[in-house]
């Protein structure tokens, strides 16, 4: 095994142009002929050559992983990387920058190959004493992206219904190994209904099935900012060659470069070659690409052109699924069904509210040492629950369902038991159970003074319509989203 050392070359520089693309290499009159040590210090000169030229960021990304496996032959330099992807990419950037770069010390050198260590050759790397093996080791670590994915954010913790569904699965091919099905994924919804949520649980996803793969996460103004700050400092090669050399790039919030032209070029090449090469893309915004504002067509065109899943705001049983869920994740809370429900029913605005609402009444339980109640619900989140929502009224419920199916208000509340008037009424009975705070003989009261029992049957029978009949589901749901609208 050759080492990795950085040490002085005491010799006399000048420089020779180089290949055409390659920053000048500097030319050293060799020192001494002893040929393990000649190509060791050659590859030292090497390495602080290419650090300088390439930029620090380059370096550390692509070429600081490259080490020395055999030194015994002046003529033929072997050198090492610790996956294929690098090796690969190394050898289609620098293949010939590395010869040039060897020659330009050792002129005997004829040629360079790049390999891929094995598994062993790694392990007596690590093996070998702390001294030396701390640069080897630091070495070996891939300079891969492999962002640092909220732990919280996974498939597994993604509540699914039918607003959200198709982004679901869209998502998940895309984390799979092989070939993408679609690229880009285009996913668009409004703030806070899990579109970050979803480009993390990608990101967990595609790292864990592709251990030697990379990934970038960014927001459209982090994107911005990096390519002016590349401009700034004329390093726009090492930007570019940052983005479209990892396997999966996803941008959140692409909304912010609306109106960014320079910008927009920038990630307008960004997806072509994205696309060219097969590889993933996942973008996400809070509009579909055709609402974009201040993109220019082609880019929206292109943005079209894979798959586009939209995330609809989440209905009622998501909220209370979603409620539930988090709640699984604190074994230590007694949290009784009605306040989950005051919490699901009445905070409408988006998902990240209601996990907001939900753990800051936790907290304020856990430090006041108060149970959860209703009233203290009402108490601690009184202005949120507020503004959330307005309130659902029992005689609103009654007139959407009657106009809905068409039938008199006053047959809801009427003793008629005929199947057109029956089953309105028990899907009226089980919206007022679902979206309002009354209680059971409360809404019995509103339906003709019926028994509290009466509208336990009315809720289980709907409940029980809804996983066998799509039409009565799908009466339920448009209902919903007219009361909630």
């Amino acid at each position: 095994m050759g080492l990795m050392i950085d040490i002085g070359f005491g010799a006399r520089e000048s420089s020779i142009p180089a290949k055409e693309g390659c920053v000048t290499v500097t030319q050293v009159q060799p020192l001494e002929r002893e040929e393990g040590r000649d190509v060791a210090k050659a590859w030292a000169h090497v390495r602080t050559n290419l650090r300088r030229s390439a930029g620090q960021r380059l370096f550390d990304q692509w070429l600081k992983p490259v080490v020395l496996i055999d030194g015994s032959d002046s003529h033929a330099v072997r050198l090492g990387l610790p996956s294929p992807f690098l090796t690969q990419w190394v050898k289609n950037h620098y293949a010939e920058r590395l010869l040039l770069e060897f020659r330009a010390v050792l002129p005997n050198v004829r040629s360079v190959t790049l390999e891929t260590l094995q598994d062993a050759e790694q392990r007596v790397l690590r093996a070998e004493p702390a001294a030396a093996a701390a640069p080897r080791k630091e070495a070996l670590a891939a300079p891969a992206e492999r962002p640092s994915f909220d732990p919280r954010f996974t498939f597994d913790r993604f509540v699914v219904s039918t607003t959200n569904r198709v982004a679901f699965n869209a998502a998940r091919t895309v984390a799979q190994p092989g070939v993408p099905m679609f690229s880009p994924l285009y996913l668009h919804a409004g703030t806070g209904q899990g579109k970050t949520h979803l480009m993390h649980a990608i990101g967990h996803a595609f790292l864990e099935a592709n251990p030697g793969a990379t990934a970038i996460y960014s927001t459209g103004e982090r994107f911005m900012f990096e390519f002016v700050q590349a401009l700034r400092n004329k390093d726009t090669l090492a930007f570019k060659t940052r983005l479209r050399s990892v396997d999966l790039l996803m941008i959140d919030d692409l909304q912010f470069i609306g109106g960014k032209d320079a910008t927009q070029e920038e990630f307008f090449h960004t997806v072509n070659e994205f696309m060219s090469a097969g590889k993933r893309l996942v973008i996400a915004a809070d509009r579909a690409p055709q609402a974009l504002e201040g993109f220019e067509p082609r880019l929206v065109g292109r943005l079209g052109a894979g798959l586009v899943a939209d995330i609809k705001p989440a209905e009622l049983d998501l909220r209370r699924a979603i409620v539930a869920r988090k709640l699984k994740d604190m074994p230590a809370v007694d949290m009784p069904a009605e306040v989950a429900d005051l919490l699901a029913a009445r905070i409408t605005t988006n998902v990240r509210e209601l996990e907001g609402a939900l753990n800051r009444l936790v907290a304020y339980a856990s430090l006041s040492n108060e149970a959860i109640t209703i009233d203290f619900a009402t108490s601690v989140l009184g202005e949120v629950l507020r503004t959330s929502q307005r309130r659902i009224t029992i005689d609103e419920i009654q007139r959407a369902v009657s106009t809905h199916f068409e039938v008199k208000q006053l047959d809801l509340i009427s003793a008629r038991r005929a199947v057109a008037i029956a089953r309105p009424r028990q899907i009226a009975m089980y919206l007022a159970k679902r979206l309002t705070t009354r209680s059971l003989p409360e809404i019995g009261r509103k339906f003709g003074n019926r028994d509290h029992s009466t509208v336990i049957h009315a809720v289980k029978r709907i409940e029980d319509l809804r996983s066998k009949d799509v039409e009565i589901d799908g009466a339920v749901r448009a209902l919903m989203r007219t009361l909630e609208g």
